[in-house]
């Protein structure tokens, strides 16, 4: 029985017409073949699985084919027969990131002397050519700037700042472009119909978008997805298959993260993250369909052909609608900071809830950014008519309900109450606090029995303020622990025991502080223009 050989390797290019989505590429390789002029040296240039290998191998065929047809290789002679099994000692393929020395290259360059004894020109393809050494480079320099007729070096490379100007100018260039979404779907459509896959359409184009540009990556993706499921592999098996959250989920966070309904964004992030579906690609997806988004946003036309295709073009038009472009700001920063610290987090399922946390409710933070999105939010609803402009003064004169005169001097008569003077805040004694962190741990459960200690740093300290005790929460996670009913009310219960007397409990955040920044001045200037507004329309 034959080995089962992986579809990007039984499907790679053998002609120039089967690369897809490099026609600029391999049109000007097929018209120098066809016309002779061809270099002696060439640089392909861009992103993983474009071709760039597949085409250098074709090229390697196609000046050594004894039939050539119209710059393509015939893929029957002898020569294109050897070069295709690997046993042409004529054609070499070198990994420079394994032979990236100098005692490589000069190896390579005392061979290269020597005439080709299989075919009519000895061919080196150096794949990630950056990975050289600069001395390798060197080593290199002199024979790709004069080398034997017979010599060919095809040079490959993801990196190309990484090549010294030196070889750059020595050779001709071509970069591979990123594959489109939809020259990739169609070429797993087609494999898909030589292998018996039943690919419906939707898979295709999750799976096109996926593999980001890159053709190799979507054979591999559909290699998987194949091989794991049964009958029609349909775009939820592969969402199932590969451990992601699919544009329905997705789009259905971001619906939750507009209507800034916290419990139902954790209570989806809690059904996904039960499904196995993997932390950093939902939050990947969620800042693709910010991007998405915010690109709608400023770009309302043209922006249609611009979007990743994570949720369908209407559910991201609606989404759009219920955020500002200061608020997706926000998210996409919140997402890419949170993302950044998965390699050093202890617990990426709590950093990303409280990402989530954070996004649903934006007056946790005070930092000037999010100060800045809630102020775009209110100018756009003043925009669109969510939110009433304040009536002018004249306006306001002719509104005013008579008042009778009785009424009147009641009210002049009536003495303006003295604002309430809050009471003044003092610590709690030492031996309360212990007393009663003794009596709260007992009953309370961990993690939020933790919060509760002597220690002089600890997360949550104690204060009294009238028959009220403060719980001054260390931060707004600390906060949205303590700030719950059953654990004001236990601590409550057992400070009114110790105390004696009838005691409330309330907590607070002791790190709030807002910041007199850029955005502050703007608020500042919107609240006293728009003091008066009273009035929300219905949506």
């Amino acid at each position: 029985m034959a080995a089962y050989q992986a579809l990007y390797r039984k499907y790679r290019p053998q002609t120039f017409d089967d690369v897809s989505g490099q026609l600029a590429v391999t049109q000007t390789l097929k018209t120098q073949l066809v016309t002779g002029k061809m270099s002696h040296a060439y640089l392909f240039t861009g992103s993983r699985g474009t071709g760039k290998t597949s085409c250098a191998k074709i090229l390697a065929k196609a000046v050594n084919c004894l039939n050539p047809q119209d710059g393509n290789p015939c893929n029957c002679c002898a020569a294109c027969q050897t070069i295709d099994s690997g046993a042409c000692l004529d054609v070499l393929e070198i990994d420079a990131a394994s032979n990236n020395g100098v005692d490589n290259v000069r190896d390579l360059r005392d061979d290269a002397v020597y005439t080709p004894s299989q075919v009519k020109m000895r061919v080196y393809i150096i794949d990630e050519v950056h990975m050289l050494s600069i001395s390798a480079f060197n080593a290199l320099l002199k024979i790709i700037e004069e080398p034997p007729e017979h010599l060919l070096f095809i040079l490959a490379t993801t990196e190309l700042h990484k090549v010294p100007a030196t070889i750059l100018s020595r050779c001709q260039r071509f970069s591979f472009r990123r594959i489109s979404q939809e020259d990739i779907a169609a070429r797993l459509q087609f494999v898909a119909y030589q292998e018996n896959i039943d690919l419906d359409e939707s898979a295709a184009r999750v799976l096109a978008r996926m593999a980001d540009g890159a053709m190799r990556d979507g054979l591999s993706l559909l290699d998987q997805c194949a091989s794991a499921t049964e009958g029609e592999l349909t775009a939820e098996k592969v969402y199932a298959c590969l451990g992601i959250a699919g544009e329905q989920k997705c789009g259905e966070l971001m619906g939750y993260i507009a209507e800034h309904n916290t419990r139902g964004a954790l209570e989806l992030f809690n059904r996904l993250y039960a499904d196995g579906k993997d932390i950093t690609a939902l939050l990947d997806e969620l800042a693709c369909l910010t991007r998405d988004l915010l690109i709608l946003k400023t770009a309302p036309g043209a922006g249609v052909s611009m979007l990743s295709g994570v949720a369908s073009d209407a559910e991201a038009g609606k989404l759009a609608d219920q955020f500002s472009s200061g608020e997706l700001i926000r998210i996409m920063e919140q997402l890419e900071q949170t993302m950044s610290g998965f390699t050093r987090s202890a617990s990426r399922r709590m950093d990303a809830e409280l990402c989530l946390i954070s996004l649903c409710q934006p007056e946790l933070q005070v930092d000037a950014s999010s100060l800045n999105a809630r102020l775009t939010r209110l100018e756009d609803q003043m925009k669109t008519g969510l939110i009433s402009s304040p009536p002018t003064a004249k306006e306001a004169a002719t509104t005013v309900a008579p008042v009778k005169p009785e009424k009147l001097s009641e009210q002049i008569e009536k003495p303006t109450p003295e604002p309430e003077q809050a009471e003044p805040t003092e610590p709690v004694s030492m031996s309360f606090w212990t007393d009663l962190v003794a009596a709260v741990r007992q009953e309370l459960k961990p993690p939020v029995s933790g919060f509760f200690t002597t220690s002089a740093n600890a997360p949550v300290q104690g204060a009294v303020q009238g028959n009220r005790v403060i719980l001054k929460c260390a931060n707004s996670f600390t906060l949205e622990m303590i700030d719950k009913p059953e654990v004001l009310s236990l601590v409550g219960r057992k400070a009114s025991v110790i105390l004696g007397c009838p005691v409330s409990a309330a907590a607070v955040d002791r790190s709030a502080r807002p910041e007199t920044s850029l955005s502050m001045e703007r608020l500042m200037r919107f609240g006293e223009a728009h003091s008066d507004i009273v009035t929300i329309k219905d949506n």
